[in-house]
């Protein structure tokens, strides 16, 4: 199993990319309300980073940030510049045509790509969400694989074409896990305090990699610690020290994070989801589903359901 393509999925990561933005000095641009992660690489010329709380970052050609939990943050030609808010429908329109949107009014200076990451609000155990605010990867003078990814987005937003929706959402998609692969590469210290350091340690990952294969098996950590050549103490420390949970309460945390996906999306019974993620009966996982979640089974489908029917509605309006 691929752990990571695996959390991706049953977490709803998606990208979208927002649109080619042309500054011309002086411009700025400030966006706050990001419903998830917010991307941004610059091509040509500089920009400044600020988010409330850090030091402004200076971003040359080739650098490329995340801002993991949509933080609000200004980005323009100076430092903490006042800006107009993000036009969305602009960007939108921008994306379709292949036009550019442009700031400022003097010559431009500075070409950028900006997209958005969104995660399925019904899933806790989220890559994107433990990440530190700001996460920038400097420009490689020896080039990679984001580089070239960077490359493509450009010429497909310049050149619209047959299926250049398709297209896109594609290379976002596959934008983020180049960018995750670069920054573990890079940074390896900075990951392990995060979920992605799991990947970074051999007996984690082969810990979450049964966990996730088979969470309806009844584990216990000295039966996991066991198939791992392990002591319990051991795996416990380890678990910890990274995921910050406990391997049982990790495992809870996916089971119910799976449930709530199928308790959504499907009409499964109860007692079909509470086998599929390892309780004997709907009245255990029921009591396991209401603690973890804050209310029942029966009532969070109903809940969820209207909540991603709106959603729908509001996205097709």
């Amino acid at each position: 199993m691929d752990l990571l393509a695996d959390v991706l999925a049953v977490g709803g990561v998606r990208g979208a990319l927002g649109a080619r933005m042309e500054g011309a000095d002086p411009w700025a641009l400030n966006w706050t309300g990001i419903p998830g992660a917010a991307f941004y690489a610059l091509t040509t010329g500089s920009a400044w980073l600020t988010v409330p709380g850090h030091e402004p970052l200076r971003l040359l050609p080739g650098d490329v940030v995340l801002l993991p939990t949509g933080a609000g943050h200004t980005i323009g030609s100076t430092p903490g510049a006042k800006a107009p808010g993000c036009d969305a429908a602009a960007a939108a329109h921008a994306r379709l045509t292949g036009d550019v949107l442009r700031f400022g009014n003097g010559e431009v200076q500075s070409h950028l790509l900006a997209a958005t990451y969104s995660h399925d609000p019904a899933v806790s155990t989220q890559v994107l969400s433990q990440l530190p605010e700001i996460v920038h990867l400097p420009a490689d003078p020896c080039g990679s694989c984001l580089d070239d990814t960077v490359r493509l987005l450009a010429r497909e937003l310049a050149h619209p074409q047959l299926a250049t929706a398709v297209v896109l959402d594609r290379l976002v998609d596959i934008l983020l896990i180049q960018f995750l692969r670069v920054w573990l590469a890079r940074r390896p210290e900075e990951a392990k305090e995060t979920w992605l350091g799991v990947l970074d340690d051999p007996m984690l990952s082969a810990a979450l990699t049964k966990l996730h294969t088979d969470p309806a098996r009844a584990w216990t950590t000295e039966q996991l610690a066991a198939e791992l050549g392990v002591s319990r103490a051991t795996l416990t420390r380890r678990f910890a020290s990274t995921t910050g949970q406990a391997p049982g309460a990790y495992l809870t945390q996916w089971r119910m994070d799976l449930a709530a996906r199928r308790l959504r999306d499907t009409t499964d019974t109860l007692d079909a989801i509470a086998r599929s993620v390892g309780y004997t009966s709907a009245y255990a996982f029921s009591r396991a589903f209401s603690r973890s979640r804050g209310q029942s089974p029966g009532r969070y489908r109903l809940t969820a359901r209207a909540a991603a029917e709106a959603t729908d509605a509001y996205s097709t309006a």
